[in-house]
């Protein structure tokens, strides 16, 4: 019999306790899973189980990351207009429904529904925070095909209600409702003109970013959770370490860059466990979707990595970052020429224009 690595025998009992924990979670809901019986069904230990997922709650982001699997791009041409791309990107989304004969709790697992997980005021607002970001992620892909390209986040928030409000009601009352009709409503919210402008009444007080001159030091690559592609740090442009609760600046670096700027985002999180899996689920989720969609890059030039070891914030000279950052640098041939830290740092990192900067 071949001998396991230490490597291989953590993946497989690893493994093993996403499959138990998926039967568990699909048999009993989140509410109800217990990691004994978790740990049973995997035939190990409950430290076993612990030593790999620290809380029910981790493994059970585990499993619902575990089951959105690569997505491919779509096999036809990219939508042309906003209310094909609208009506298109809806029917995708909708594929996860639950069917009418799926029990409660499988039902659930198959929408990765979160309702009842997250009911702390740390969760909650990493919630927010994404649900800000996926409405941009979409917004970004629809603007190009909007008339002069003009704003459509309040569109995507929207849609993204709609769509959210389907998947509540197929899970408490299946059979209610036509995807379909779902669909051709998301398509007519296109119509609307919600007056959609970019204008935060803070940008304005933002200080400038500070010049510098430090040597840039381009960590190992990344997985982007846009693009499901390895992504490096070497490009000029602006890098924003943000944490959960401040997902929102995204968007302030996206508005202020310039048009060849590479704009890339690395979310930090002080708990990697649990807020480090809810961004990599939603966005990934959210991003497989955009994917089939718009195709393999739905936003070029945007990256978003999960800097679980804090390795892009440590490179760009960002100490201790946790959920609450928000800094940015500008990266221009291999150094660093400007640093802003704190509330609109995104915004002023990438509005710079330095010239000559002092010695870092």
């Amino acid at each position: 019999m071949v001998r396991l690595t230490r490597a291989q025998q953590q993946e497989r009992t690893r493994a093993a306790v996403l499959a138990a924990a998926r039967k568990e979670f699909a048999e009993r809901g989140y509410a109800d899973a217990k990691v004994d019986r978790i740990a049973e069904r995997a035939e190990l230990t409950r430290g076993a189980v612990y030593s790999n997922f620290p809380s029910k709650r981790a493994l059970y982001l585990a499993v619902l990351v575990d089951s959105i699997g690569p997505a491919a791009a779509g096999e036809g041409p990219p939508p042309s207009g906003v209310a094909e791309a609208l009506g298109t990107f809806a029917r995708v989304w909708l594929e996860r429904l639950p069917l009418t004969g799926d029990t409660p709790a499988g039902g659930k697992l198959q929408s990765r529904s979160l309702a009842g997980v997250f009911d702390d005021e740390p969760g909650r607002t990493a919630l927010g925070q994404l649900a800000s970001l996926e409405a941009l992620l979409l917004a970004l892909a629809l603007e190009p095909r909007a008339p002069g390209h003009a704003r459509r986040v309040r569109l995507a928030e929207l849609v993204l209600t709609l769509l959210s409000g389907a998947a509540h009601l197929a899970e408490t009352a299946p059979g209610f409702g036509d995807p379909f009709d779902v669909a051709r409503a998301c398509r007519h919210l296109a119509e609307l003109d919600l007056a959609d402008t970019w204008d935060p009444p803070h940008l304005p007080f933002v200080a400038p970013a500070r010049a510098v001159r430090a040597s840039w030091e381009p960590p190992a690559e990344l997985p982007d959770e846009l693009t499901g592609r390895p992504t490096g740090f070497d490009a000029d442009g602006v890098i924003a370490v943000l944490g959960t609760s401040r997902l929102e600046a995204v968007e302030e670096a996206v508005r202020a860059a310039r048009p060849e700027d590479r704009i890339t985002i690395a979310v930090v999180t002080g708990d990697p466990a649990e807020l480090g899996r809810l961004v990599r689920l939603r966005i990934g989720d959210l991003a497989g979707s955009l994917r089939r969609v718009f195709g393999p890059d739905p936003r070029p030039g945007l990256h978003l990595v999960l800097d679980q070891h804090a390795a892009v914030a440590s490179a760009a000279g960002i100490p201790d970052p946790d959920d609450a950052t928000e800094a940015a640098v500008r990266v221009q041939a291999g150094e660093i020429v400007a640093r802003a830290h704190g509330r609109g740092a995104a915004h002023a990192a990438a509005t710079t224009r330095p010239a000559l900067p002092h010695t870092d």
